[in-house]
């Protein structure tokens, strides 16, 4: 069960690293060389700056100066993949701890219960970037498709695959997680006994006992001295 979830942090560190690295990049979108006629010359965009590049190497970005109004498609993506990101971080530190191979977490049910918790909050984290760049590829695909759109046509970026990969990898960590808290079914409950008859008959025979003067134990005859029978 360990090496499963050294396996699955495996996973859902690396899908955090790779949502990390669509949210830094430019390329979410390209212009197309397919209807362009000069192909030397390209555009990028992403969610925080637009690019320009040539075939020489050269480029030119200029960032988003203005927050409200930029369309309200891009403030969801941004606002989505940095939930993924934080997540993502928690997440981490929930699987640290309640790994079966470290020794902070508590008992062997409590850190079951911690590293389901870090499951369920690497599937929100993948569905979280899966979202966001599902919604930026839905807009982009239509803007191509739309022919009322006159302004330059744009392609699907790499950065959207990245952050697709990163998505799934949560996906298939987290729910590494939260299955390994099937474990606690194996071990079945200890059985407690009843001892309530056994604790009244001693607590009874202790209060006859403290009840019983000493005189009245001397005064008791002794029925097996060697006179009774005489």
């Amino acid at each position: 069960m360990a090496g499963i979830q050294i396996l699955a942090l495996v996973f859902c560190v690396g899908g955090v690293g790779a949502v990390i690295g669509a949210v830094v990049s430019n390329e979410w979108k390209v212009t197309s060389r397919a209807s362009s006629v000069i192909t030397a010359t390209w555009v990028f965009q992403g969610l925080w700056m637009n690019c320009a590049g040539n075939a020489l190497g050269a480029f030119h970005c200029r960032p988003h100066l203005t927050l409200f109004k930029l369309e309200g498609y891009i403030q969801a993506c941004r606002a989505l993949m940095i939930a993924s990101v934080c997540l993502g971080g928690f997440g981490s530190i929930f699987a640290l701890i309640g790994m079966k191979c470290s020794t902070i977490g508590g008992s062997d049910r409590n850190k079951a219960k911690i590293t389901c918790l870090a499951g369920v909050v690497f599937i929100i984290s993948g569905l979280s970037s899966l979202s966001a760049c599902s919604l930026y590829a839905y807009r982009t695909t239509a803007e191509y498709y739309d022919p009322t759109l006159v302004t330059a046509k744009y392609e699907l970026g790499s950065a959207l695959f990245i952050g697709w990969t990163g998505a799934v990898l949560c996906l298939v960590g987290g729910s590494i997680f939260c299955c390994s808290i099937a474990e606690l079914s194996k071990h079945p409950r200890a059985a407690y006994s009843y001892n309530g008859a056994t604790s009244m008959m001693s607590s009874r025979s202790k209060a006859h006992h403290s009840a019983a003067s000493p005189k009245s134990i001397q005064n008791v005859p002794k029925l097996f001295d060697k006179n009774a029978y005489v």
